[in-house]
């Protein structure tokens, strides 16, 4: 007698498995939720960016594709990241003055470039504020966690410019895969790399450590053997630089 398989049974094998993926990875979103707790105002809570996460990996496990040939632990990955960050944007955080002292610092960098036709140094970008340099450090280390989510929103905004509108990173990561989407994605790897390219061999450490090889600042720091403080500065500098360098290569 053939033994077949009824689809109440397929379900509940597959909620199975969905639960057990669930499981197997609560631990990533831990680890990926504590890396953004040191980016982010002390007002957000550890919690709120782990329940954000959990959302972000049962969405994973729900529309995971093994036929992709994609490793789970990386869709996850993705999706628990675009959880968190679309998270914290709802959130809102951050005051009406220090978007305007990230705004202010975006401008700066970008008189200095047009004006001397290369990367601006900190001096010139300080003088260009009309602060001393111990001034703009600290103001480097004010904007330091909006500068960061105001990258990702420029990426965001210069992946759109290659497809149909989308409004959050989760909503990226629904998309078919088809050759516009990946033409888009390859234009937008490029615009990032040109980018970079133009930061100081500094930054471009700072930044390589802390997105690819994902340490924090005060190991970065401990490489440059550099305070914490100090590589926070470099860090904003650079991501302030490339959000610049992004929008103006969009035009």
């Amino acid at each position: 007698m053939e033994n077949t398989i009824s689809d109440r049974e397929k379900e509940a094998l597959e909620l199975h498995e969905k639960n057990e993926f669930i499981r197997k990875y609560i631990p990533l979103v831990k680890k990926i939720a504590a890396r953004f707790a040191m980016r982010v105002p002390p007002s957000v809570t550890l919690d709120e960016l782990m329940s954000a996460g959990h959302l972000g990996l049962i969405d994973a496990a729900g529309k995971f594709d093994p036929d992709r040939h994609v490793n789970f632990q990386t869709y996850a990955g993705f999706r628990i990241k675009g959880a968190i960050l679309d998270e914290l944007r709802n959130l809102d955080n951050y005051s009406r003055s220090l978007r305007q002292k990230a705004q202010q610092l975006e401008k700066a960098v970008v008189k200095v470039e047009k004006r001397e036709g290369r990367t601006a140094d900190e001096s010139e970008v300080a003088e260009e504020l009309g602060v001393g340099l111990e001034e703009y450090h600290d103001i480097l280390k004010d904007v330091h966690s909006i500068a960061f989510f105001s990258l990702d929103a420029s990426i965001r905004n210069s992946y759109k410019q290659t497809q149909e509108s989308k409004t959050t990173f989760q909503d990226q990561l629904k998309g078919d895969d088809n050759p516009e989407q990946k033409l888009g994605e390859k234009e937008l790897k490029k615009l990032i790399a040109n980018a970079v390219d133009t930061l100081s061999e500094t930054e471009k450490k700072v930044v390589t450590l802390y997105y690819f090889e994902e340490l924090t600042l005060k190991e970065i720091g401990e490489i440059f053997e550099r305070t914490e403080s100090r590589i926070c500065q470099i860090h904003s500098a650079a991501i302030v630089k490339l959000k610049s360098k992004i929008n103006s290569l969009m035009l």
